[in-house]
């Protein structure tokens, strides 16, 4: 949220792509002949038997029956988003051996590759073949190994490519053994819509098929798993399967787990069923006005303080204070200010200290900070008599260290400091304390696509940032509002970008939110849909505001897609949530400095 007019500060990250991709090494040389005794030992290298023994990301891959080099199949993957269609195998190789890798292309920027190799991994590519091209590439296996992956893969952005005739030739390995069912198999933490799932591997896996109810829903890698897109107060059952290039194991013993309720809150009761949320600037002022807190409409369910700000970036200290008189003139005392605000209470409203904004950069690095803010903002908190906090982090607040790429398990300190002092204020506080959040699109929609700074690095290390914040605090948030403005071109769930200021860019935005998401496109680290009544869109109240105002025709549009599925336009939805919470606005003053046009539509709408 900012003072005064609505700086650019959507950042782009593809720029950083273009540059890995123009870094990338050239074409290997071709590797001799393989000797007379050597053989194939790559599975289902033609595809005939459809992607049997092949594993491809993001369910990118498929075989289809044109182009084929030979035979009646061939592979078509589709990279999309932050995923480069990625299709692997596992094949068992011998130690000190040298392999030659070769297959049949078709496409732009189309790589094939191994890994795992124990000496020096090694790939090769073709920057455009409209005619299929083969590549080909050798390696040497290390003195103990005995598994090699090998891969073909496309580039960002770029359309389907095709593969035909992939072979590895070299001394045969051990054939590969089956593995054995999964152990362990337990269900962890259930929200509405999602049911985490953790389990022992089996020896000689590559990989884990998921089951719901015998149904396979998805693939992993590793030993756990986020099931999603699930109904609340259900009960289900899950299965868990081993594969590698043998084929699936038998499946797991089942686990039952039943999601929670979708009503209710995350902390913070008392909000109606739809709620108006507004930014209330109390501590300077702009070309919209001071107002008074006394005079704010009782349209508004929750008002946030803007803004409570650091003594520096790293101290963690936060002061908040009212507007100085020779700012705004007509600024109320503080005792007149408290008794508002108790006012305001009585009446069922709730009132929030905002941190951060666009001035207020912070960044809780040390456990020091942390502990200063906790006891800072706890200050304010009691002094005011506030019912919760407002985290508006903005700029370079949260960022992610290099290497730290789940979302799940976030390593970096500013964001695992921020995380336990918000949960230490949760504490101190019970469960009456409103916890809210309004962090830009770029922090968490576009985390579809980028996370931090990236597998290769280069990317924006802020991309995503929040993700790990919400999910980490999903159980104690009341509200989140990402800010549908300021905001650059985001990727929804269509693989199509969408752009501020009418009902589809809310529509796809929000979907998101609602759904879930694949974080960078990987489908092993899913991020939990929301519950609604967890969910409100922010808007600008008026063009003054920020970029990307939406008129109240536009807003009414996303309004009755998402919670009725009528006036969705080009976008589809992924469900119907008429629980949705409502609507927040940057800001009351800029509301009333428009004729209060923003509440009025929402008082419309809702009835209020």
């Amino acid at each position: 949220m900012e003072r005064t007019g609505p700086p650019a500060r959507f950042t782009g990250v593809v720029a950083a792509f273009a540059a890995a991709l123009l870094a990338a090494g050239g074409l290997t040389a071709l590797a001799p002949s393989a000797a007379a005794a050597d053989v194939d030992l790559a599975r289902n290298g033609g595809f005939e038997s459809g992607l049997d023994g092949w594993s491809c990301t993001g369910g990118s891959g498929a075989a289809v029956g044109t182009p084929a080099h030979s035979g009646t199949s061939a592979l078509k993957a589709t990279p999309a988003g932050a995923d480069n269609a990625k299709c692997s195998q596992v094949v068992t190789v011998e130690p000190d051996s040298t392999y030659t890798l070769g297959a049949w292309v078709q496409g732009s920027y189309v790589y094939l590759g191994a890994e795992g190799t124990g000496t020096t991994d090694v790939s090769t590519w073709t920057q455009s073949s409209t005619d299929w091209k083969q590549l080909t590439t050798t390696f040497r296996t290390g003195p103990s190994t005995t598994r090699v992956t090998v891969y073909t893969h496309g580039w960002f952005g770029t359309p389907a490519y095709y593969a035909d005739d992939l072979t590895l030739v070299g001394p045969g390995g051990a054939p590969a053994e089956l593995p054995a069912a999964p152990t362990g198999l337990e269900a962890g933490t259930a929200t509405a819509s999602s049911v985490d799932l953790s389990w022992t591997g089996s020896a000689g896996a590559t990989g884990y098929n998921v089951y719901r109810g015998g149904t396979k829903v998805l693939s992993a890698t590793g030993t756990s798993a986020t099931v999603t897109g699930l109904t609340a107060s259900t009960a289900y059952s899950f299965q868990v399967a081993a594969t590698n290039s043998a084929g699936e194991s038998a499946r797991s013993a089942a686990v039952a787990a039943t999601t929670t309720a979708g009503g209710g809150g995350g902390g913070g009761g008392g909000l109606p069923a739809h709620a108006l949320v507004g930014y209330l600037h109390s501590s300077f002022a702009n070309g919209s006005g001071y107002t008074r807190m006394a005079d704010v409409p009782d349209s508004w369910d929750v008002i946030d303080l803007a803004f409570g700000e650091p003594t520096s970036v790293t101290s963690g200290d936060i002061r908040f204070s009212l507007c100085p008189v020779t700012e705004c003139p007509n600024v109320e005392s503080a005792a007149e200010f408290k008794a508002a605000i108790k006012a305001k209470q009585a009446a069922g409203k709730k009132v929030l200290i905002s941190i951060g904004g666009q001035n207020g950069q912070v960044q809780l690095s040390t456990t020091a900070a942390r502990d200063t803010f906790v006891s800072s903002v706890s200050k304010i908190i009691d002094e005011y008599g506030l019912d919760g906090l407002d985290i508006d982090f903005e700029g370079h607040s949260l960022s992610l260290n290099t290497g730290d790429t789940d979302f799940r398990n976030p390593t970096t300190p500013v964001v695992v400091n921020l995380i336990s002092a918000v949960k230490a204020l949760k504490a101190k506080y019970g469960d009456k304390f409103v916890l809210t959040m309004a962090p830009e699109t770029f922090f968490v929609q576009l985390g579809y696509q980028y996370y931090g700074s990236g597998p290769w690095g280069g990317q924006d290390p802020r991309a995503g940032a929040y993700l790990p914040v919400i999910h980490a605090l999903r159980d104690d948030l009341t509200l989140l509002h990402v800010q549908d403005y300021n905001s650059g071109s985001i990727m929804g769930l269509d693989n199509q970008y969408h752009s501020m200021g009418g009902a589809d860019f809310h529509i796809a935005m929000t979907d998101m939110l609602l759904t879930g998401f694949p974080v960078a496109g990987d489908q092993t680290k899913v991020f939990p849909a929301l519950r609604p009544d967890q969910v409100a869109i922010g808007l600008p109240a008026s063009t003054q505001a920020g970029n990307g105002h939406t008129s109240p025709a536009e807003v009414t549009k996303a309004l009755n897609c998402l919670t009725k599925k009528t006036d969705c336009g080009s976008y589809a939805t992924h469900g119907t949530w008429p629980a949705l919470r409502g609507l927040m606005t940057w800001s009351i003053n800029w509301d009333r400095f428009n004729n209060g046009e923003f509440s009025k539509n929402f008082d419309a709408y809702f009835g209020g």
